[in-house]
């Protein structure tokens, strides 16, 4: 089960203590990434969809990253899977995803809170100045630069998109 108030709070108190300023958008509850970023008003690519998926085989044997991408792209599994050191990528589970995200489907953060996730980001991903993703829940939305998601997230940066 996942507590999206704590997510909510862990990734406001992470921005707060590394003094990164950010906007917070309240909207309609969505958690597709196309209307999310409708109706936040910004472009498909500036959003960074994740998804926690599963690594298997190789030096890897069995790892969990989340993968984060512009919203406009999709996540080559198999380019990702090599990059872990695995031979094969599939999305996680349901549960498995929101246990690791650390909250539900559509409000995954593009930062990890549990020791058992990775995160790997494509470089497509910083071409936009700004970032916007759901904040661990439905209806609002959070916006900061780049540079200081890249800065925060330490994530692995690999080609991984179609």
């Amino acid at each position: 089960m996942t507590d999206e108030t704590s997510t909510y709070r862990k990734l406001l108190d992470l921005f707060h203590h590394r003094d990164v300023p950010y906007r917070l958008m309240d909207h309609p509850p969505e958690g597709q990434t196309v209307r999310a970023s409708e109706l936040r008003g910004h472009r498909l690519s500036a959003a960074a969809k994740c998804m926690v998926v599963t690594v298997v085989g190789g030096a890897a044997a069995h790892r969990h990253v989340l993968a984060v991408v512009p919203g406009d792209r999709r996540v080559r599994l198999k380019q990702l899977a090599r990059a872990c050191g695995g031979r094969s990528a599939r999305f996680a589970d349901h549960d498995v995803a929101e246990e690791l995200g650390g909250t539900v489907s559509g409000t995954i953060t593009p930062f990890s809170f549990h020791p058992d996730l990775g995160v790997v980001a494509d470089p497509a991903l910083f071409e936009e100045r700004e970032l916007y993703f759901n904040a661990a829940r439905l209806d609002r939305s959070v916006a900061i630069l780049s540079e200081d998601y890249r800065r925060l997230a330490e994530p692995e940066v690999v080609a991984i998109v179609q």
